[in-house]
């Protein structure tokens, strides 16, 4: 039986612009899909998406990992999700993970007890037969990485650092997925890379289940003024020549990360607002990690 780990490899590529139903035609979602998974990446995660959206994806490509990055729990129901789940497994086997998540108070008006939440859903998913080898949560905080521990295959955790990483191998232990983002400038200039990278971490920045878990780390309020201080930019970003990326990206596989999904940023994108598929920088990004 393949593993979470064999199945989607070392790198991976995070986008919500790979979201079809979208402003992208859904033949070039489906054209790049296929790219990546030519250029070598074994996985895709499609930012804020449902089961249904993996579908094209997983149909364009022959082996690439398609993975909900991450379905909300408050959008989607338990039931409907495990029944798209099986079906989607029953013609896709193994090319599919679930990945779900407590999402933002800001964007989910029935949002409480996230973590009771997500426990609910787990058990919903559990009765309706749905491997929980095949799930993965979006977890920052210890009480959610010891969750992704017992009760799935992994965790996902968005907007972390390579310290990170090494706390939540720490809890998970050696079996289940470690799969962190990060977000990639490929802009050598380090005013103009930092610009970039502010222009699009500044809506995350009013989220306080990432700036609670920034302060956990040691970062303080002050790293949070002006879009991110240069320190918390450069632990939340890969920028810079090839080397100096590649470098960033090894550290979190160093740290403990079986998988990192790679967020391509480019100059005036911001968070919410998939912009063009960043296909030209995939390209390169495929020869950095190559």
């Amino acid at each position: 039986m393949v593993t979470l780990q064999e199945s989607v490899g070392r790198y991976g590529i995070w986008s919500s612009a790979l979201r079809p139903g979208g402003a992208i035609p859904d033949a070039e979602i489906r054209e790049a899909a296929a790219e990546l998974e030519e250029l070598g990446f074994g996985g895709v995660w499609i930012g804020g998406s449902s089961v249904e959206q993996a579908v094209p994806l997983i149909e364009a490509t022959s082996r690439l990992t398609v993975a909900t990055g991450i379905l909300s729990i408050w959008q989607h129901e338990a039931a409907d999700t495990a029944t798209r789940f099986l079906e989607l497994e029953s013609r896709h086997p193994g090319r599919f993970i679930l990945g779900i998540g407590a999402s933002h108070a800001k964007f989910a008006a029935q949002y409480q007890r996230p973590y009771s939440a997500v426990v609910g859903y787990l058990d919903a998913l559990d009765a309706a037969k749905v491997p929980a080898e095949r799930v993965v949560l979006a977890a920052l905080g210890p009480k959610m990485l010891e969750l992704s521990r017992d009760r799935a295959g992994g965790a996902h955790p968005y907007l972390v650092t390579p310290e990170h990483t090494a706390q939540a191998r720490e809890i998970l232990g050696a079996g289940p997925l470690l799969a962190p983002e990060l977000k990639v400038v490929l802009d050598t200039d380090p005013d103009t890379a930092r610009a970039t990278a502010r222009g699009y971490l500044g809506m995350y920045l009013t989220l306080p289940n990432y700036t609670n878990s920034f302060l956990r780390l040691g970062f303080t309020e002050d790293d949070f003024a002006n879009g991110g201080s240069d320190r918390l930019i450069d632990a939340v970003y890969a920028w810079g020549d090839d080397a100096r990326i590649r470098s960033r990206i090894e550290a979190f596989h160093a740290a403990g990360a079986d998988h990192v999904a790679l967020q391509i940023v480019t100059p005036g994108s911001t968070a919410g607002a998939p912009g063009p598929l960043p296909r030209a920088e995939w390209r390169r990004l495929a020869e950095i990690v190559a």
